[in-house]
């Protein structure tokens, strides 16, 4: 058998040059039946061994019945029903090949979502650290939603992953969009829900008149398109970043999103802005209720006058002590009011573990404090006055003549003799 590259001078020869066969064996010395061959066919030649005959040829019907009632048994279970004694991998690798002509067709399915049909959320934790204040950084969770039809991106960093904080980031995140998505889809987080949505959660989706739908445990294949945005922004936005703080993060985020929007997308082949416009036309309006007002905590505020959210502990003017005050928080700032007073306004702290003091609240504390203890003061004087004149309260008390006194001390010192008249 020629070489390839003896083939290819053969043709040369022959075409290029109109050499004869004859001088053409006798230039490359070889034959001139070799040369015919080579002249007689447009492919290079192929070395293939002879084929030579396996150990599995002689069980093979026996693997193809086995394989016939149940396709999918292991090549393990084959080699022990057949009583296979030699090496397992050529049984397997006979197994792999006959294998596909017993089972069913399955082709994979393109998905394909319409404008406006869904978004994918997602958490994803940023491998950087935020300054949170008060000398504390951590590394708060992101609110990541994409929506399916155009691949557009929306996130937003929050201070919590609680459920009271993500329905404040969708509800910022959806407001800016100006539309909702007709589905969510979440994994099992816990502030949304495992198997079963949360019913703070559940009332935010009836609200938004929208379906939440929970993917199976360990199935990251079913939102892969949040996932995948999860991965972009850590490769592409995060590297050689420095922030000051959340406030920061957002504001920088928001305006890279901007450009990553404008990016050409390789699935789709077009630009997600250019998509946005369909998709948005088909998603549901924004409701004008906002959510995080339905969830207020009520609670009587103690002579300590400060409440309570999450880790954190904000003060609240005194005047509202012993009343039932109305807690309500959301990413942003915590109020605080009894009735219709205003009682505390502070901004969201995203340290832990920390009291967050009003000045006013302070100052005022200062000045009733002051005026008990002047109350306190004169209630005591007035008591002091009261024991030492007594008279001067309108009580009005015994008076003794004064002889008695002289004939009680005769009495005394007489040693109980009878009294002179």
């Amino acid at each position: 058998m020629i070489s390839v590259e003896d083939w290819a001078e053969i043709r040369r020869l022959h075409r290029a040059e109109q050499m004869p066969i004859r001088a053409i064996a006798r230039h490359l010395g070889i034959s001139k039946n070799t040369v015919k061959r080579a002249l007689a066919t447009d492919r290079p030649p192929v070395y293939q061994r002879p084929l030579k005959g396996s150990a599995v040829d002689a069980v093979e019907p026996a693997i193809r019945e086995l394989l016939k009632q149940t396709p999918t048994m292991p090549a393990t279970v084959i080699a022990e029903r057949i009583g296979w004694e030699r090496g397992l991998t050529i049984l397997k690798e006979r197994v792999r090949e006959l294998r596909p002509a017993y089972l069913p067709v399955d082709p994979v399915s393109r998905t394909v979502y319409q404008p406006g049909e869904l978004a994918q959320c997602d958490l994803w934790f940023p491998p950087a650290d935020i300054p949170l204040g008060y000398g504390q950084s951590g590394r708060p969770p992101v609110l990541v939603i994409v929506s399916g039809y155009s691949r557009v991106i929306t996130a937003r960093m929050l201070p919590s992953r609680q459920t009271g904080d993500l329905i404040d980031g969708h509800w910022r995140l959806l407001t800016a969009w100006g539309a909702v998505p007709k589905m969510l889809v979440w994994d099992n987080e816990a502030g949304v829900g495992k198997g079963r949505l949360t019913s703070e959660f559940a009332a935010f989706a009836g609200l938004l008149a929208v379906k939440v739908h929970l993917c199976r445990p360990r199935d990251p294949e079913a939102k892969g398109l949040v996932e995948r945005a999860n991965g972009y922004l850590e490769t592409s936005f995060l590297p050689g970043r420095t922030f000051t703080g959340p406030d920061d993060f957002n504001a920088q985020l928001a305006a890279w999103l901007k450009i990553a929007n404008r990016r050409q997308h390789r699935i789709i082949g077009t630009r997600p802005v250019d998509r946005w416009e369909a998709d948005r036309a088909e998603m549901l309006p924004i409701p004008p209720v906002a959510p995080p007002n339905w969830w207020p905590s009520r609670t009587r505020l103690g002579r300590d006058h400060y409440v309570r959210v999450d880790t954190n502990d904000y003060s609240v003017h005194p005047r509202a002590i012993g009343r039932t005050v109305t807690v309500r928080g959301d990413t942003e700032e915590i109020t605080v009011t009894c009735g219709d007073d205003m009682v505390a306004r502070h901004a969201r702290c995203w340290a832990r573990h920390q009291s967050i003091t009003d000045p006013e609240h302070a100052a005022a504390a200062r000045t009733l404090r002051g005026e008990v203890i002047h109350q306190q003061a004169a209630r005591a004087a007035t008591a002091r006055s009261a024991v030492l004149a007594p008279d001067s309260l309108g009580i009005e008390v015994e008076q003794r003549e004064l002889g008695a006194y002289d004939r009680m001390f005769t009495l005394i010192e007489g040693g109980g003799g009878k009294e002179d008249t």
